[in-house]
């Protein structure tokens, strides 16, 4: 397990309301790539899919605790921890109990805090990793704005393709509500273009679109539509252990790179 570090963790959400945009698949791989560049990273799945869980080994049937019992049974953060194959990664994985959890937290009064207590009012949760990255459901529900709450800042990631944008205001409003409502200090770490293909002009425009509207908001890092990245969560792995010559893993590495330069 990782020592106790001199600084607090950073922790990141990584969320859009959006299906299928490569946020796990970001969680996932920003991750590995963090740790590979001598960073301890914990992955929060907040997601009832348990897809990061999936994608990093933890089988369904080794999650007999999870970010539920971490929620709603108020388990300490250790209890619930899964150290996985790559080095200095650890994942808190999910269950589809955690589908219900919604529901089950509506009459506690700190339902929006939980996990914002959890990883950041013990000192011993806050100094133990150099990077806590949250992998929100695909929705703004009470998870995601658990999420945001207990977070720094949050990635966005956004896919090249017709609509990207579309959406993209709304969790931006959420963002902003919850600055002004819970968590004054949350801010937009970022937001990566995914799934992009130079030889595709819709790609270059929605990039084009972005960077217009958004400037400084959207990393220089794009992660490119790679078959290797599309193959590694179906042998549980990240694409920087499937196939870390890939496209997609240098782009996850150079990503990693520049978030560590921007919060250096």
């Amino acid at each position: 397990m990782p020592s106790i570090k001199a600084k607090p963790a950073k922790i990141i959400s990584i969320t859009n309301q959006k299906g299928g945009v490569g946020k796990t698949t970001t969680t996932i791989n920003l991750g590995a790539a963090l740790s590979k560049l001598d960073q301890t990273v914990l992955i929060i799945d907040l997601d009832p899919q348990g897809n990061a869980s999936t994608g990093l080994g933890i089988e369904v049937e080794d999650r007999d605790v999870s970010t539920y019992e971490l929620l709603v049974e108020n388990l300490p953060l250790e209890q619930v921890v899964k150290e996985t194959e790559i080095a200095s990664l650890d994942i808190v994985p999910a269950t589809i109990d955690l589908s219900s959890a919604d529901i089950e937290l509506l009459s506690n009064e700190k339902r929006s805090h939980l996990l914002y207590e959890a990883l950041r009012k013990k000192q011993e949760n806050k100094n133990k990793y150099d990077y806590i990255l949250i992998d929100c459901p695909p929705s703004l529900n009470l998870l995601t704005v658990n999420a945001m709450v207990a977070s720094h800042s949050v990635l966005i990631p956004l896919q090249s393709e017709f609509f990207a944008l579309e959406g993209l205001s709304q969790l931006l409003l959420t963002v902003k509500e919850v600055r002004q409502t819970a968590n004054e200090n949350l801010r937009v770490e970022g937001i990566a273009l995914t799934m992009f293909d130079g030889r595709n002009n819709l790609s270059k425009q929605v990039e084009a679109d972005a960077r217009s509207n958004l400037r400084e908001l959207v990393f220089k890092t794009v992660i490119p539509r790679n078959v290797r990245v599309s193959e590694a969560p179906s042998y549980s792995m990240p694409v920087l252990t499937y196939d870390p010559s890939s496209k997609g893993s240098k782009a996850y590495m150079d990503l990693a790179k520049e978030l560590l330069a921007n919060n250096s």
